[in-house]
């Protein structure tokens, strides 16, 4: 396969890479915004995608921001690979404080509190409703009574406000986004299309240069057999 890895990597190294690319954040960071800029298309359809992507980080739905950074790109008329590269936004360093943001602007909107209550907070509710799936899904097969008792208390008090709460804040996170690599994407492209069209230019010059020598050095030549077949 050409684009296949020759260095194969362990799933250690996979999940450590999510937390920590190969290269550090910055030199990430920097890549995508390379990739961002390179995009053939006009600056605004970037920079909407740009934003869509971001948006896409203040959801909760974690593990598929690129397929809602995709329909948000879609419905808003944006780019979709910039949509994808602007859920960037979201990594491990910025979860938390999105995580943070989002749920407190959700009870907030909604009138209600995160009760910690026999959870012991944030990543107990994660682990009741998980081990909800796990166990009504073995209770499928067997005996066994279906309680989602820790899936219910997760939807309402986690997921829902997360949901609600991350409109205001995502939609904010991705006009400013979008409205500051707007004239970044436009004055790439212009420099970049500069630098191209000097280049072809130069090209032509040579290749002009180069005709006009072969046309004298031609031109010379006929006249050369020419007086050489008056002398004869």
């Amino acid at each position: 396969m050409v684009f296949k890895r020759r260095d194969r990597r362990s799933p250690v190294q996979i999940a450590s890479e999510l937390v920590y690319p190969r290269g550090g954040w910055t030199r990430a960071f920097h890549y995508v915004k390379h990739r961002v800029r390179r995009l053939p298309d006009s600056p605004e359809r970037i920079a909407r995608g740009i934003g869509a992507g971001v948006f896409a980080a203040f959801t909760p739905f974690y593990g598929l921001h690129f397929v809602v950074a995709a329909l948000v790109a879609r419905l808003i008329n944006g780019n979709i690979l910039a949509a994808l590269s602007g859920t960037f936004f979201g990594n491990p360093l910025t979860y938390v404080p999105i995580g943070v943001i989002c749920l407190k602007a959700g009870h907030f909107l909604l009138g209600t509190e995160f009760e910690k209550g026999d959870t012991h907070g944030l990543m107990g509710k994660f682990a009741d409703a998980l081990g909800d799936l796990k166990d009504n899904f073995l209770a499928m097969f067997t005996d066994r009574m279906a309680d989602w008792h820790g899936l219910r208390i997760f939807y309402h008090e986690v997921f829902y406000p997360y949901l609600i709460g991350g409109i205001i804040p995502g939609i904010v996170a991705g006009v400013i986004c979008a409205y500051l690599s707007l004239p970044l994407i436009r004055t790439y492209q212009q420099r970049r299309r500069s630098r191209i069209k000097a280049k072809f230019q130069k090209i032509k010059r040579l290749a002009q240069a180069k005709a006009d020598v072969s046309a004298t050095n031609t031109l010379g030549s006929a006249k050369g057999h020419k007086k050489d077949s008056k002398d004869v």
